[in-house]
């Protein structure tokens, strides 16, 4: 990011979303552009029902407006398991819908917004009132806003079949003219196009490639063995939620055909989608005899010490740690665990899930490829980078320099700059 930036008339922007707290891709971008918008000279806001803790003096608070709010599950649990809409569904929905819309009209009023930016939650209906409370209080006052979608309903397979499809054509997402839609990939743009008739802007997810990360510190120098990696093993990093679409078995196939001392480290936690699908990882890395450690519970947003004296350890430590990163998703938004190991110089094992396949990799980025399952090819070329470093460290210096150029702050302030002078002119 360059040191000056142009300085803006004061406005104020408001973020709305169901939290902005955790490791998930929309948390993370969300924090992003905050930082950028910041340093470009817009004060920002957060309407949602919860953030991490430097946020809280920024943040208009509503129960509510987190997705797992219980009053919101129930009616998500309904929405996704039932055939038709039970009327006490309908007037609970409507209810929580009135109530969100006058809190946004507060929130707009409180901290005097000049615009919105909708972060997901006019994209998947993981809260419906706060999707349709949007939807109506932007068709009610006209307020300029950018909808920045990160995923849509229709790539998720648990939402296709569902007895809410008329808030899904209403809310997710709307089609209103005082809406600038960005979506993060190309193929994202085109369905959006092709379903709605709406029209996107694309900016890609990005890092702070204009500042490079510092190097690891005394603090890390522990963490290997905090994690549970021996002297002799390889460190695996699998920097990621235990979801079904990140198709972690792969990475733990890898490990049992590498021939080589490896040990696979998963980062992040199940619990969005359920723990049976990291139950059967547990099963099946036991089966194919893959070592393979979950250490969610000692990796959080900054470094602390538990209750037991084990130290904690943020995920930028993970990185700094590991040998190479693992990346088996079949399917992506666009990819920050790809940009992460990229920005910290890190070998990549990567999928080729559709999005890379048709934004990422023309670039030239340098990975080791495969196409749905491992092959022998795969693991020939894992050994070759582990038994020649230099190799590694030649890739990851190539794709440095590539993503400095495509996935930058400084390419992320040009698009910002050219959506708000659609709204507010040349300042």
């Amino acid at each position: 990011m360059r040191d000056t930036m142009r300085t803006t008339v004061k406005r104020n922007l408001g973020f709305v979303s169901t939290r902005f707290k955790g490791n998930d891709g929309v948390s993370l971008e969300t924090e992003k552009w905050v930082d950028v918008l910041n340093r470009m000279g817009y004060p920002c806001y957060l309407f949602g029902g919860d953030s991490d803790d430097h946020e809280r003096d920024r943040l208009y608070f509503v129960p509510h407006a987190h997705f797992k709010h219980p009053e919101i599950q129930q009616i998500h649990t309904c929405a996704f398991t039932m055939a038709s809409r039970p009327p006490e569904i309908t007037r609970q929905i409507q209810l929580l819908k009135d109530d969100l819309k006058q809190h946004l009209y507060k929130f707009v009023q409180t901290y005097n917004i000049h615009l919105l930016v909708v972060e997901n939650a006019l994209s998947i209906p993981l809260n419906i009132p706060l999707g349709l409370a949007i939807t109506e209080f932007i068709a009610e006052t006209g307020f300029p806003t950018i909808a920045h979608h990160h995923d849509f309903f229709w790539e998720r397979k648990r939402f296709l079949v569902n007895c809410v499809w008329d808030y899904l054509n209403m809310a997710f997402p709307p089609h209103l003219p005082a809406i600038q839609h960005v979506v993060i990939n190309s193929s994202a743009s085109n369905q959006l196009s092709l379903r709605t008739g709406i029209s996107g802007w694309m900016i890609p997810n990005v890092m702070d490639f204009d500042q490079p990360p510092p190097p690891a510190d005394g603090y890390v120098l522990s963490l290997r063995q905090d994690v549970g990696v021996m002297a002799d093993e390889y460190f695996f990093l699998q920097p990621t939620r235990v979801v079904e679409r990140k198709r972690i078995e792969h990475a733990i196939e890898l490990i049992s055909r590498l021939g080589m001392k490896a040990r696979l480290v998963i980062s992040h936690a199940s619990g969005d989608e359920g723990y049976e699908y990291e139950r059967r990882l547990q099963d099946f890395a036991k089966l194919l005899n893959a070592p393979t450690n979950l250490i969610s519970d000692i990796i959080r947003e900054s470094r602390d010490v538990l209750p037991d004296g084990r130290k904690v350890y943020t995920l930028w430590d993970a990185y700094r740690a590991a040998d190479l990163v693992t990346y088996p998703s079949s399917m992506e938004g666009f990819g920050n665990a790809f940009l992460e190991a990229v920005y910290f110089r890190k070998p990549l094992v990567v999928n080729n899930y559709s999005i890379f396949a048709i934004d990422i990799k023309p670039k030239g980025f340098r990975v080791v490829e495969f196409d749905g399952y491992i092959t022998e090819q795969t693991v020939h070329q894992v050994r070759d980078i582990l038994e020649n470093p230099g190799l590694g460290q030649e890739m990851a210096e190539v794709n440095y320099r590539l993503a400095k150029r495509h996935y930058s702050y400084t390419m992320l302030e040009r698009h910002l700059r050219t959506l708000l002078m659609g709204y507010f002119g040349e300042e």
